[in-house]
């Protein structure tokens, strides 16, 4: 494949994109497994959902592409096909095809790029500014002569030399519009900017030719006036989109570019992030970000880790802690042993469940998308119909003319185009503070019509760490236990198993979800688990609180206890969610003492315990067949089949465990007011939605009657247009508090 392209449009940023195919972007390629290819690109010209939808359906009816992802808020086009790393030039050329802008991406390109962006805008509003003064001033004498006697050769030269102050302005200002117009024209599309450029150009075309002939239509401090308020606007929309920007930009800007690694022979060199391989030795100063996830091998520090988990309270680090990376290390120096790097790294996940998050399809989404692929033939028809209509009744054409551009600048769908979007970016960044992560596309859609909430018991409404306690057994029974709970992630395998830290893990131990473990020896099958997987009828004296069970052939079954405390603000939780209509039900594979136990301290009427997977499946499923929209809270991990079945479902999880649960939401930390927060989040984006939707909806329905019916001019249009995006972003806001 070709790495130069012999033509290619011009970015919205005022960038030749003749120059990105001059890139080899087969070099910037990663092998992702599997015999594919990853590769993340910055995408110039990305202006609302239709341009998302355009570029991410013409990317996947590619026969190799196994993955094509764009970000609304970064505008980072993630790309997984499947071949050679020389694929990549392909599809960047599939991409320059569509009129888009292309560039490798790097943590620093999105602010670089809003900068640039930032700064051409301001150029062109200056410009557009002194034009518009200038002209007006003109204009005013030309005004004050239809009172006063005036010749027509003085009239014309005042038309003349406001021709020669707003032409070039309107060239040089107009750029942002007319080169990401003629991008689209190019490759037989549309977008927003195409009738804003048909607009001031017929304006400013119909003022020369008027000049030229000696007429009194002219309109050149309309024009230039028009592109000064439309840069406004454009500028405005551009800080406020800034200020709206998701979670995801600001971790992608945290990533550690240079880093400081250990030598075999002891000493330090300065490599880029991305080139640090496992098992490379990393040194961190205090203050530093950690740039790996990895191991601290020597050294003691404190780390904050909120953008983890959002808790602001440091976590102590000494020699065997793991650490992530993003987080910051706040005390003195440490070294780590890298496990994972570059986009393997647990920021490095977040940021794509982010990214996942705020470009989420629901049928919000779907119906903005809709309409705004009618949006370009009914706005130059209705144009059309106005122009054609106006010179019927007997207007002058030029005077119909001015009204059907008032219809091509007013109609313009910025404001259903950012609806949705700006409302899933706020909302998931305000999550992310919050240590809450969205994996599922429409996740907040979902909550937001829940009826009810199913909470499972260890590790959900508890802290899941439980502890073993009671006294010792024999130290070959114990050894056996922990050794075959090594091999399983259940809280209370894993608390055993850590209870003898040095043991060997068992080999061939299968797991049986929701019930126990099971191991095959000379002298017969070895199960540990619950009474019934141990064979266990009684309950011994209603004895409550967690147990597990170890039963070898031809002993007596040995009981472990553990206890494992309530999360600290769980009953606060439970109530107020029954204040909000919110009906709470606790369901546990635990004994019905200790789950009975755990309900009433947390104050939960409704409970059942001993309820094997399958089970709590067939509860969830009855509850959504009788109509009902339950949430399943649980801990990821044997709770996999009740999370699926559930309307929408969320999981409290380590940092380890966030790209392993099943659930659509995960939240981190020890407290469970996120599950609240969250469903609180849902329910205000929701109304946000349809609020935006309705405004877009009203915006239109008010002023395209009026453009048509001539009570609108270019200027009133575009001052309207840009005013109703800022109305919707602004509304969207409101959910960052």
């Amino acid at each position: 494949m070709a790495d130069v392209a012999s033509a290619s449009p011009v970015g919205q940023w005022g960038l030749d994109s003749s120059k990105e195919r001059r890139i080899n972007f087969a070099r910037h390629a990663r092998q992702s497994g599997d015999g594919e290819h990853a590769l993340s690109l910055l995408i110039e010209g990305v202006h609302c959902g239709g341009c998302i939808k355009k570029i991410e359906t013409n990317l996947q009816q590619l026969p190799d592409v196994t993955g094509a992802r764009l970000n609304f808020s970064t505008r980072r086009l993630s790309l997984r096909w499947r071949g050679p790393a020389e694929g990549a030039n392909g599809l960047v050329d599939r991409l320059i095809e569509l009129g888009y802008g292309v560039t490798p991406f790097a943590a620093n390109t999105v602010e670089q790029a809003d900068t640039q962006e930032e700064k051409v805008l301001l150029r062109c509003l200056a410009v557009a500014g002194f034009a518009t003064g200038n002209v007006m001033l003109l204009s005013i004498a030309v005004w004050a002569g239809q009172f006063h006697t005036i010749d027509a050769t003085t009239v014309g030269l005042l038309h003349w030399f406001s021709a020669l102050i707003a032409l070039p302005a309107v060239a040089y200002a107009g750029q942002p519009f007319f080169r990401s117009a003629a991008g689209a024209l190019r490759h037989l599309r549309t977008n927003m900017d195409v009738p804003i450029t048909l607009g001031v150009l017929l304006t400013a075309g119909m003022s020369l030719f008027e000049t030229i002939r000696g007429g009194e239509h002219t309109y050149f401090d309309s024009v230039v006036a028009l592109l000064f308020f439309l840069l406004i606007g454009r500028f405005l929309d551009r800080r406020a989109r800034g200020k709206a920007r998701g979670a995801a930009s600001r971790l992608l800007a945290l990533q550690t570019t240079a880093v400081t690694v250990q030598q075999l022979d002891g000493r330090t060199a300065e490599m880029e992030a991305g080139d640090v391989a496992p098992g490379m030795t990393v040194l961190v100063a205090a203050g530093e970000r950690i740039p790996v996830d990895g191991v601290v091998r020597s050294g003691r520090s404190a780390a904050d880790t909120s953008l983890i988990n959002g808790e602001t309270t440091p976590v102590e680090l000494s020699p065997g802690n793991d650490v992530f990376a993003g987080t910051t290390n706040i005390g003195g120096p440490i070294t780590v042993e890298a496990s994972k790097t570059a986009d393997r790294t647990l920021l490095a996940e977040i940021v794509r469940l982010l990214e996942v998050a705020e470009q989420r399809r629901g049928r919000y989404v779907d119906l903005a998308d809709r309409i705004a692929r009618l949006y370009a033939p009914v706005v130059h028809l209705l144009a059309a119909a106005t122009f054609a209509g106006w010179v019927v009744v007997g207007a002058p054409w030029q005077q119909a003319l001015l009204y059907a551009v008032a219809v091509l600048i007013i109609t313009c769908p910025c404001a259903l185009g950012l609806a949705v979007p700006v409302v899933q970016i706020i909302a998931s960044s305000r999550l992310m503070r919050r240590g809450v992560l969205l994996k599922s596309g429409n996740a907040l859609e979902r909550l937001a019509e829940i009826d009810s909430v199913v909470f499972d018991k260890t590790g959900t409404l508890t802290e899941g760490r439980p502890v073993l306690s009671g006294a010792v057994v024999d130290p070959d029974t114990h050894a056996l236990a922990a050794s075959m709970a090594a091999r399983s992630r259940h809280p209370l395998s894993r608390a055993l198993a850590a209870s003898m830290p040095d043991v060997t893990p068992a080999e061939a131990v299968q797991e049986e979800p929701g019930l126990g473990l099971q191991l095959a020896t000379e002298a017969g099958e070895v199960r540990l688990g619950s009474r019934a997987w141990c064979g266990i009828e009684t309950d011994d004296g209603g004895a409550t609180g967690l147990e597990l069970w170890l039963r070898q052939p031809g002993k007596a079954p040995v009981r472990f206890s553990f206890v494992d405390a309530l999360r600290s603000d769980a009953t606060d939780v439970v109530r107020q969610l029954g204040q909000a209509g919110l009906p709470v039900t606790l369901l546990s594979g635990d004994r019905v003492a200790t789950v009975d136990q755990v309900a009433t301290a947390a104050g939960i009427a409704d409970w059942q315990g001993g309820q094997r997977p399958d089970q709590k499946v067939q509860y969830l499923e009855q509850a959504r067949g009788a109509g009902r929209h339950p949430l399943m809270v649980g801990d990821g991990l044997n709770d996999a089949p009740a999370l699926a079945a559930a309307q929408v479902s969320m999981s409290p999880a380590t940092a380890a465990d966030v790209t392993q649960t099943a659930a659509d939401i995960v939240f981190q930390g020890t407290k469970l007011r996120p599950v609240q927060e969250t469903i609180d989040v849902a329910r205000r984006a929701g109304r946000l939605v349809k609020q935006n939707i309705g405004l877009s909806f009203l915006y239109n329905a008010i002023a395209v009657p009026f453009a048509v019916l001539g009570f609108v001019t270019p200027l009133v249009a575009a001052i309207s247009m840009s005013a109703s995006s800022l109305l919707v972003i602004g509304n969207a806001m409101r959910l960052s508090r």
